[in-house]
């Protein structure tokens, strides 16, 4: 089977690589929240407006979608519909009164627009694009004649995720992500959407927390894919509750679903490559507020911790060309950084690192360089391994066989300052704390091929509660089945 190379395109959390956890300017949630400050009022107003004016906006998309190769003499950049008019009302006037000359050349210009489209490929002059590649639209503007914009949802590299109102579905609310025009982030779009219908296709009853695909199309080169709108990313609900760690019990629901939905990519092979808690969002965010005395704040409760897995535009199938470098920096399996290659194992490996951000509230790996990332793997983990330190191709990260780290040096210093062995991690003696610190220890073995497998994952002890929840209900049905049959055995003597 012939390798497709993929480029892979850039993460939209990528500003966590360059620098320190600050507010983010786009999460990867498709969330009900506006990250713009408007009143209802202004929102009512806005669909008021836009009703008023949807013939004449429909019109303007029809003309041109005829005439796509019209003279650029309006700034359509500024067109706003609060102004009540368009760009072509404002010389209606003008071309009523040249109708007659328009129609003798008609013919002449219909043959010049057809040779046009042949030399340059151009768009209508309501559709414009930013510097960036971003769509530029407005609250009310119509895309495919079916999905109404109501909000800005989120903002990344690969372009913008809207809140829409789907007018063929009985105005549902869904998450429009509208994806920049620019080649390769287009790519890597249809390679998602790829994707994406083929675990449609393969999770018709929707077991699986992968999130779906209801509908996609190209809007004047811009990829356009509709998913179900969902909540806060799990990474946007630990920023809002001031990076308070979820409680254990939520932890294991959202490790199970999160390691059944992946071990479901695993089994179809394909490996996302880029999961982290921008990437993991909860299907309803809201919550119950309570006063801690003691550290005087509010604190947030999920009420649902059940979760999706977003964000396969750098999924990769077994037979693709596997890039060198994948995943976002935090959550980073070891073999990539050493350049050792990589397989479905560095998943496993960023799952144990979003879970211990969920039991911490904070990245266990707060570093932007490869070699100090490595350095706090050791302070966390032990050693690497010399095996896999023999077989790296960054020989500058090693010397004589070991990681080349000097302890005392500044940097040395501040990994032993921000750094502690795994398991002075732990808050509590209980049970249920020392199991998951047990999971993701297994989870982050250094060699790929001795590190936990998802399959093997699911039948760890944290997860029991489970399998037990499951047997006591076969067993009853069968101790109720037996009962019904031995009365109508019964019954019948």
């Amino acid at each position: 089977m012939n390798c497709r190379k993929r480029q892979r395109r850039d993460s939209h959390s990528s500003e966590r690589e360059n620098r320190s956890r600050r507010t983010l300017h786009f999460s990867t949630t498709y969330d009900g929240h506006y990250l713009e400050a408007r009143s209802l009022n202004q929102r009512l107003d806005s669909q008021e407006k836009y009703s008023r004016e949807r013939s004449v906006d429909v019109a303007c998309n029809d003309d041109s979608c005829e005439d796509p190769y019209k003279d650029k003499d309006l700034d359509w950049h500024h067109y706003s519909k609060s102004s009540g008019r368009s760009g072509r009302s404002r010389r209606s006037s003008r071309r009523h009164k040249d109708r007659r000359h328009r129609r003798s050349h008609s013919r002449q210009r219909s043959s010049s627009r057809r040779s046009h489209r042949h030399r340059s490929r151009k768009r209508s002059r309501s559709v414009e694009d930013d510097d960036e590649g971003h769509l530029i639209y407005h609250s009310g503007d119509m895309l495919k004649a079916r999905y109404e914009i109501v909000c800005t949802l989120g903002e990344g590299a690969f372009g913008k995720v809207v809140e829409c109102i789907d007018q063929e579905n009985d105005g549902a609310r869904v998450a429009l992500k509208i994806i920049k025009n620019i080649d390769r982030y287009r790519d890597a779009a249809l390679s998602e959407v790829q994707v994406l219908k083929h675990l449609s296709n393969l999770d018709a009853d929707r077991r699986y927390s992968c999130v779906r695909m209801l509908d996609w199309f190209d809007y004047h080169g811009h990829i356009c894919i509709a998913f179900e709108l969902l909540g806060l990313s799990t990474y946007d609900f630990l920023k809002e509750n001031n990076f308070q760690p979820f409680p254990v019990k939520q932890i294991r629901h959202m490790a199970y679903q999160i390691i059944r939905g992946v071990k479901f990519l695993h089994k179809n092979k394909l490996t996302h490559t880029d999961l982290k808690p921008e990437n993991i969002l909860l299907i309803d965010s809201d919550y119950e507020m309570e006063y801690n005395r003691e550290k005087r704040r509010d604190e947030r409760t999920l009420k649902n911790p059940d979760v999706k897995i977003v964000d396969f535009g750098n999924a990769t199938y077994d037979h693709e060309h596997h890039t060198s470098v994948v995943s976002t920096r935090h959550y980073r399996a070891p073999e990539v950084i050493l350049d050792l290659g990589w397989d479905h194992s560095c998943d496993v490996w960023s799952i144990g690192c979003i879970l211990i951000e969920y039991y911490l509230g904070t990245t266990l790996f707060q570093t932007h360089d490869s070699k100090e990332h490595l350095a706090m793997m050791e302070r966390v983990l032990g050693p690497i391994p010399t095996n896999l330190l023999e077989k790296t191709k960054k020989r500058r990260y090693v010397h004589r066989n070991r990681l080349d780290w000097d302890v005392h040096s500044s940097a040395g210093r501040y990994v032993r300052k921000h750094c502690k062995p795994l398991k002075h991690y732990i808050v509590s003696r209980s049970e249920d704390h020392q199991l998951l610190f047990d999971l993701i220890e297994n989870m982050m073995e250094y060699d790929p091929a001795k590190r936990l497998s998802l399959e093997q994952a699911l039948r760890h002890p944290f997860f029991d509660c489970y399998y037990k929840n499951t047997s006591s209900r076969k067993s009853s049905s069968r101790g109720s089945s037996t009962r019904s049959s031995s009365r109508s055995s019964g019954g019948s003597k």
